[in-house]
């Protein structure tokens, strides 16, 4: 349920019909706007009276929410939450890049991609230090090494650092990651977003393979629901019958994220098509969808890569890459 309290209402009488509501056992979040204050309420409000709000002097509306999803809900949230991380930002008019290989394979690799990446625009490094694979026999990453490699880049580009964590086991090994990204594969390990609803760090929430939106919304929502409300969706492509390209980019998503929910959405479309001779068009068609950012991969030599080779750019390709993209942005008056 929400209610829109008038913009005549005092800081006082919002605070007692919060405490009144969270006096029958609800959570209540507040969000304050420009315009007007909304008060989000979870839990069961099946024995709410509306008629009894609505009669409130400070309620402007009151209206139940059907979506299962609550604290992502744009209609709690009016204004686009823009996650901030160190400064930088991603959401509202922010757009944020994050650029890097797949794997961290060395220490020249992930500096030298960093250095090129931070060049070309990019805003973040991305690198892979424990690596999902479908083959047990695939390079599965350095594992604590390459964390070490990542923020050894990070000091020497000063960029803020995106890596995938695969269990609550390394949660501990994460402290200095700036973003922890939840890949595709543990879209849906639920206790593993409730962990982390209790974590201080942004969350990247990477899309499922053969997941529905509302279905991603909902793992939104295990995180907020533990008070970490710093999360930014990734889709990443989804599994349909198509095998022309590696799953299928759903460009309709960003457009449609920003219908539903406050949160930024990204777009990766390295991991949408597993070409890099589409990632250029694709980048380009997200940020006119309304994307807040990219992820893309890059690495210095793509044919010697250990993962995931063929969807990655070259720096210099990257470069031209994100020559259209500041020009898109600038057309829609995106900062990055």
């Amino acid at each position: 349920m929400i209610i829109v309290c008038k913009n005549t209402a005092s800081q006082e009488k919002i605070n007692a019909l919060i405490k009144e509501l969270e006096d029958k056992s609800l959570q209540v979040h507040c969000s304050i706007g420009t315009l007007s204050t909304i008060l989000g309420v979870v839990g069961d409000t099946s024995k709410l009276d509306i008629e009894a709000l609505e009669a409130n002097e400070i309620a402007e509306k009151v209206q139940r929410v059907s979506e299962p999803y609550k604290l992502a809900n744009r209609k709690f949230h009016t204004e686009d939450t823009i996650v901030d991380v160190n400064g930088t930002k991603i959401g509202g008019g922010f757009f944020g890049v994050m650029a890097g290989p797949c794997s961290i394979e060395s220490e020249e690799q992930i500096i030298g991609c960093a250095k090129s990446v931070k060049a070309a625009g990019a805003n973040f490094l991305r690198g892979g230090a424990f690596k999902p694979r479908t083959s047990p026999y695939a390079f599965r990453g350095l594992k604590e090494r390459g964390l070490e490699l990542l923020l050894l880049a990070k000091k020497e580009t000063g960029l803020p650092i995106v890596t995938e964590l695969m269990s609550l086991e390394h949660l501990d090994l994460f402290n200095d990651v700036d973003v922890i990204q939840i890949g595709a594969r543990n879209m849906q390990n639920f206790e593993m977003l409730a962990e982390l609803g209790h974590c201080n760090k942004p969350i990247l929430l990477k899309r499922g393979l053969a997941n529905t939106i509302e279905e991603w919304l909902m793992s939104a929502e295990y995180i907020m629901s533990g008070g970490n409300e710093n999360v930014i969706l990734c889709e990443r492509g989804i599994r349909t019958f198509e095998t022309a390209t590696r799953n299928t980019f759903d460009i309709s998503a960003a457009p449609l994220i920003h219908q539903l929910t406050h949160l930024p959405i990204i777009m990766d479309p390295s991991h949408a098509t597993g070409k890099s001779s589409l990632i250029k068009p694709l980048a380009k068609s997200a940020v006119v969808a309304g994307a807040n950012g990219l992820m893309i991969e890059v690495h210095p030599n793509p044919e010697k890569a250990l993962c995931d080779g063929a969807q990655s750019v070259t720096p210099e390709a990257f470069a031209d890459i994100m020559n259209d993209v500041k020009t898109l942005c600038h057309f829609e008056h995106k900062i990055i």
